[in-house]
């Protein structure tokens, strides 16, 4: 009988969760103390939607309050965790570092030959330590390197040491090298020494980038550095721009006009009674782009210039700008990706509560109907708070705010999705990782795959995504250090209102909040 009654999906989603906690932990185990808090982590992050799911499929619907809440709490955990887990993390890699500088310096002492022995300087490191092995294979790999001048590279190998990164293994890749060896520091420490060190020797000849190996190991690459020249200012792009332009100028002026009760405009006064409305699109899209090139110029970045995408049904997409210059750090990354996602999300948030409210007091000049709310958790959510009853009625009147804002969230939602070069891939690459960033990209086209079978608008937007932006940003310059808890904290606080923004209410959970009269979504 329960089984009957119990929604399948719900049901499976919080079997595979447990089933993913349990094999989780048993995985874990071998890792010691760093496996286990990194368990912990992940329950953390799973609590909220396993506590809601089990209460689901058990017939108890949380409110959304509630929700919240558990959400951050979640957040708070998820936080504490990782800061414990940085701190054990720091410590265990100091100890393996000390133990390597021990049976490095025996090593040394085991290798030198008495004096009494008549050695010479080529007899006093054998050929099978660790320094002769690296020296004789960087004097046979010289002979390969064919881009790279053979006194530049061993320039560049002479900044390496003991201290900063141990060079093993030279490789030669496009026009510099891969340098193999092992990392001894903090990466952020080490990738400012090398960094540095490589400037004194060569200038600005050469770009050192600290990534991720395929072997997940730290592994340093040298590049010849290149201004990337941004070709914004040739013809063709220029007239590129300005269509774009022209075309959402066209889009969100014809959304105006319908908001002001003119369904298809033709006049030029038609479209001039959109202006107001697509000015206040306009201003939600330039204080994104103002927010990210501010970060971009904080850290020295180039970016080229926006390329906006019209939209019929939001009167624009936004904006996308690829970033030319090397990156410094995933620092960088994430700051330029979170800077329009908040100024625009806040703004839009204002704007949506200042029209909720003005609707509520009786200013309400645009008729819609309620079930339309029903579309978005966070405006159906903040509806309900703000006119209450009033949206039993199949009709409701609202203030144009109304609908500004929450196109305004919309764009800013669907920026955030975790899709390549889009802000919410940026910033899962930047707090995650470029693996991670990886599988969430084919998760989310997959996604608006599926969801084109209720909305149109899903099939557009991933095939922007697919063809233009489907790529993660080229590697960072120190790609290895870890952001700081309040910034991974306001990047799960990003994704959430993502969620929230984009996902709909169901018919029960809105016939429970009295949004509209019972029916289904309008089409």
């Amino acid at each position: 009988m329960f089984m009957r009654s119990t929604p399948f999906i719900p049901l499976a989603v919080f079997i595979l969760t447990i089933a993913l906690i349990g094999w989780g932990y048993i995985r874990s185990r071998k890792f010691g103390k760093l496996g286990l808090l990194s368990w912990l982590q992940f329950v953390a992050l799973m609590s909220p939607w396993l506590v809601y799911f089990g209460l689901f499929v058990s017939g108890v619907f949380i409110n959304f309050t509630t929700l919240l809440f558990l959400l951050l709490g979640s957040t708070i955990a998820y936080v504490s965790i990782g800061n414990q887990l940085r701190k054990v993390a720091t410590a265990e890699r100091a100890e393996i570092e000390q133990k390597l500088k021990r049976d490095l310096e025996a090593s040394r002492d085991r290798a030198n030959v008495p004096s009494d022995a008549g050695n010479n300087k080529s007899q006093s490191q054998p050929v099978n330590s660790p320094i002769a092995v690296a020296m004789s294979q960087g004097k046979t790999q010289l002979k390969l390197f064919k881009a790279m001048p053979p006194e530049d590279l061993k320039l560049i190998q002479g900044i390496f040491g003991i201290e900063t990164y141990y060079l093993t293994e030279t490789v030669p890749y496009q026009e510099g090298a891969i340098f193999k060896g092992n990392l001894r520091g903090e990466p952020d420490v080490v990738h400012d020494r090398l960094a540095g060190s490589l400037r004194d020797r060569l200038g600005d000849k050469y770009n050192l980038f600290l990534v991720e190996g395929q072997d997940r190991r730290p592994v340093v690459i040298v590049l010849p550095h290149r201004d990337i020249a941004v070709d914004n200012d040739t013809i063709p792009q220029r007239v590129l721009i300005a269509v774009l332009i022209f075309a959402n100028a066209y889009t969100a002026l014809s959304l105006g006009a319908q908001v002001a009760g003119i369904p298809t405009a033709q006049t030029a006064q038609d479209y001039l009674a959109g202006l107001p409305f697509a000015l206040g699109i306009a201003l939600i899209l330039v204080v994104r782009e103002l927010a990210m090139r501010f970060m971009a110029n904080k850290y020295k970045v180039k970016l080229s210039m926006p390329f906006l995408l019209p939209s019929s049904q939001l009167g624009s997409f936004g904006a996308f700008s690829r970033i030319f210059s090397p990156l410094p750090s995933r620092l960088a990354l994430f700051d330029i990706a979170i800077a329009p996602a908040v100024t625009s999300g806040l703004l839009s948030l204002i704007i949506l509560i200042t029209g909720l409210y003005l609707s509520a007091i009786g200013m309400g000049s645009v008729e819609i109907p309620s079930q339309i709310f029903q579309a978005s958790v966070l405006a159906g959510t903040l509806a309900k708070l703000f006119l209450g009853d009033a949206l039993h009625n199949n009709l409701i009147s609202i203030h144009p705010l109304v609908i500004l804002g929450w196109l305004g969230s919309a764009i800013t939602a669907l920026n955030l999705m975790p899709a390549g070069q889009l802000d919410g891939g940026r910033i899962v690459q930047s707090v995650y990782g470029r693996r991670v960033a990886s599988w969430t990209t084919v998760l989310t086209l997959i996604f608006l795959v599926i969801a084109t079978v209720i909305n149109p608008l899903a099939l557009y937007w991933g095939g922007i995504v697919l063809i233009l932006l489907r790529d993660l940003e080229r590697p960072m310059l120190n790609e290895l250090s870890e952001l700081d808890g309040d910034r991974e904290a306001l990047g799960v606080v990003a994704l959430f209102w993502m969620v929230v923004t984009l996902l709909p209410l169901t018919s029960g959970v809105a016939e429970r909040l009295g949004i509209g009269s019972g029916g289904g979504l309008i089409p």
